[in-house]
Formats: C-alpha cells, structure tokens, sequence
C-alpha cells in the first residue's frame, strides 16, 4: 500500500474531518476513564475511530488520548520525508518534524509551504 504524502494544504483540507474523528476518539476514551466497565467496547470503537484517520493517509499519535495528535505523512521542499504534526487544540496544520525526532521535535512549517495554502484558499 502506498502511502499518500500530504502538502500542507491537503492535510488542512482534511481537518474539518480528522477533527471530528480526533473529538470523537478523545470522548470515547474520556467515557472509559469515567466508566472503566464499558472499556471493552469503547477500544472498539476508538480503534475503529484510528482506522479511520489511517483511510484518510494520517496516523493518530496520542496513545495518553490527552491532547488528540495526528502526522500527516509529507516531504519538505528537498524531498526528504517528513510528518505534518497537527493537535486538536490547534487551528490548522502548521508544524511538522522529521521521522526520527516526533514531536518533541516540532517546527513552524515554512512560510514558502503556507503561502501554498493561501493561494489555494483564495481558488
């Protein structure tokens, strides 16, 4: 399977949807943590929710379900492989690390890739 490399303003046209699956995946977990009996339905769920994110291309990444965190598979403007990193408390996507350094290794994407997004938005 091949994997689907996102620009920036792809990964930003697919956020009306990742957010609703991220909220969705935060408030069922949140439900197991308040009722540790349903738990076993709700990791059904919350995986069925993951694969979700996986059909559209992007891997969920919040395993303490804290903050909802999801990587969009990408290349920088040299080809190198990089991931787009978005959090549900975030407006759009606008960081991304290498492959090898997560989030810890966050960055601004560059203006050069966002100005991309503006003039498709104004399309």
């Amino acid at each position: 399977m091949t994997m689907k490399n996102f620009t920036p303003a792809e990964a930003n046209n697919t956020l009306p949807l990742v957010k609703e699956i991220v909220k969705d995946i935060l408030n069922k977990a949140k439900e197991c943590r308040i009722s540790p009996d349903s738990c076993r339905d709700v990791q059904e769920e919350i995986l069925s929710l993951i694969k979700e994110l996986e059909d559209i291309g992007c891997t969920y990444k919040d395993w303490n379900f804290d903050v909802g965190l999801v990587d969009f598979p990408s290349s920088d403007l040299n080809g190198k492989d990089i991931l787009l990193c978005w959090r549900s408390d975030e407006e759009i996507v606008s960081w991304y690390h290498g492959l090898e350094n997560g989030y810890s290794g966050r960055k601004p994407i560059p203006s050069e890739w966002l100005e991309e997004l503006s003039s498709q938005k104004k399309n």
